[in-house]
């Protein structure tokens, strides 16, 4: 990496998934681009996600159809602007990505015909989803990222991790708008302050705070958390997704089993191999993600279970090894063959609906300053993300976030000289034990606590925890040198207080958020906003 203190960049991106990827390709034939990963390019959420992206591709399906589904799925607090916005780029956004050469799976039609496969998944009512096997956003980020190496125009940076935003208030400006970023370089333990013409975070969601979940270990939050202490809102943080089937094993740390498993005929059994969804919606397995695992949550509570079971053995061998050959190698691995037995499964944290506010090209609060993908709170997904539709998210605002920034890129000028990291008042930590266990009790309250249902002596525990934590983090970070670990505490602290509060404003339950306190809908939809103190 070359040049790294230049502060010539036009566009600084952090994260390296689907969303900070397609922002970076679509600029860079007219911008200079500098994009950040905090530990390799592949070490996001992208890699993880297996079933595919929702797009209007079959004459059977509509818009009109995919929008109603969206709607329907986040319980009336989606923006319909914004769904209809994106719904309608689906398409146009899946040929970019076969022309980045993303191998979507395909299929010889009955007359011979050769086209893409669409599978079904929860809360969809037609075949959307295209996919790559299995795997899919383990092809869309080997794709992309082979673009990205190979572009003049993008410099890379791997293993730093951005500690705080550099806006012009805190440079002593009159405009608000973001210069740049302060980084640590987890290698060498070296502080680097770094400007450009625009910043977008693309940095992924906050899997991190609760002690099971399907995301990767860089899910801390981070871009959530520093939006806001740089003046941005965040909206609907109390809607936190529980994938419903992570594989449970101990050796497994959270392997997702594919929502288009049950879109393929997969069915949830009891410890006694009886059914139970049908009990919850008349959807049964193909009802949306909030209700398949709050079922499978009240069931394992009712039974004392550990886990519950998957089973698609009644599918032949060969469609199963064929639609589903990375989730059969997997657990094969493990010692369960799926087709011939059900797969033991336990929900776990998967995805933050709310996240950082932003209009339809991305923009935030603060001037300059972008977010995009699961950072983000865009309207979309209302009060439940609908299966497929994160990816979609991904692409539709990094190509209007990257139309916005190339119109422009030529009326801003170059950032103003950032002054260095202050290190002169603090001093290396003897006491490293603090971060570790800091970071077990918070992921454990959080799943104990502020978990997939609730109540509000619950939230008020957790709360009283989180503002203990908070102060003991914020003095430990204010006399010791900064590291990565105390960097993703105090970012895991700031996103797990945001939920507590997010979850106690709504006397409701909506979606994702289910407490016992307050079983009904409201009549009113209304989003949650919190502001920087």
């Amino acid at each position: 990496m070359q040049n790294i203190h230049d502060n010539n960049y036009d566009l600084l991106i952090i994260g390296t998934g689907a969303a900070g990827l397609s922002l970076a390709l679509s600029v860079a034939d007219h911008a200079k681009v500098l994009l950040i990963s905090k530990a390799n390019l592949s070490s996001g959420s992208t890699q993880y996600a297996q079933g595919g992206v929702s797009a209007v591709l079959d004459v059977q399906d509509s818009f009109e159809s995919h929008i109603e589904d969206t709607l329907n799925a986040g319980a009336g607090l989606c923006d319909r602007d914004i769904v209809n916005f994106t719904v309608t780029q689906g398409p146009e956004r899946i040929r970019w990505l076969i022309e980045q050469g993303v191998p979507f799976t395909q299929r010889v039609s009955k007359s011979g015909k050769r086209d893409y496969h669409l599978t079904r998944e929860g809360g969809h009512s037609h075949r959307r989803v295209i996919h790559a096997d299995d795997a899919t956003g383990a092809a869309i980020g080997t794709a992309l990222t082979a673009k990205v190496r190979a572009h003049p125009n993008i410099h890379l940076l791997e293993r730093h991790i951005a500690i705080d935003l550099i806006t012009g208030d805190k440079l002593g400006l009159k405009s608000r708008r973001c210069w740049g970023i302060y980084l640590l370089d987890r290698d060498q333990g070296q502080i680097k302050a770094i400007g450009a013409r625009f910043v977008a975070l693309a940095s992924g969601g906050a899997g991190k705070v609760y002690l099971y979940t399907s995301n990767p270990d860089v899910a801390t939050g981070d871009g959530i958390a520093m939006a806001l202490r740089a003046g941005c809102r965040v909206a609907n943080m109390e809607f936190i997704q529980f994938h419903p089937t992570c594989l449970y094993h101990p050796a497994a740390k959270s392997f997702l089993i594919s929502e288009a498993v049950r879109g393929e005929g997969g069915k949830l059994l009891l410890p006694d191999g009886s059914r139970f969804m049908d009990r919850f919606d008349p959807r049964a397995e193909l009802a949306p993600r909030d209700i398949v695992a709050r079922a499978i949550d009240h069931e394992m509570k009712r039974t004392g279970s550990e886990s519950l079971f998957l089973d698609i053995s009644h599918q032949a061998p060969e469609f199963i090894t064929a639609h589903f050959p990375n989730i059969y190698a997997r657990c094969l691995e493990l010692g369960y063959d799926m087709t011939t037995e059900p797969i033991p499964i336990v929900p776990a944290a998967h995805y933050t609906c709310g996240g950082v506010v932003t209009d339809r090209e991305g923009q935030t609060d603060i001037e300059g300053l972008f977010a995009i993908g699961e950072v983000s709170f865009t309207g979309l997904h209302g009060a439940n993300r609908m299966a497929s539709n994160s990816l979609l998210e991904c692409l539709v605002f990094a190509h209007s976030a990257g139309e916005k920034i190339l119109r422009e890129l030529r009326q801003v000028p170059a950032p103003p000289d950032l002054p260095p990291w202050d290190e002169s008042r603090v001093t290396d930590s003897d006491e490293e034990v603090v971060v570790s266990h800091n970071w077990e009790e918070l992921r454990r309250f959080m799943w104990d606590y502020v978990g997939i249902v609730r109540t509000s002596k619950r939230l008020q525990r957790a709360k009283h925890r989180v503002d203990l934590l908070r102060a003991e983090i914020e003095e430990y970070y204010s006399n010791f040198r900064v590291t990565n670990d105390l960097i993703e505490l105090r970012n895991l602290v700031e996103v797990s207080d945001l939920i507590i509060r997010s979850a106690l404003l709504r006397k409701e339950s909506r979606g994702l958020h289910y407490t016992l306190d307050y079983p009904y809908q409201a009549p009113l939809a209304h989003n949650t906003f919190l502001m920087p103190d």
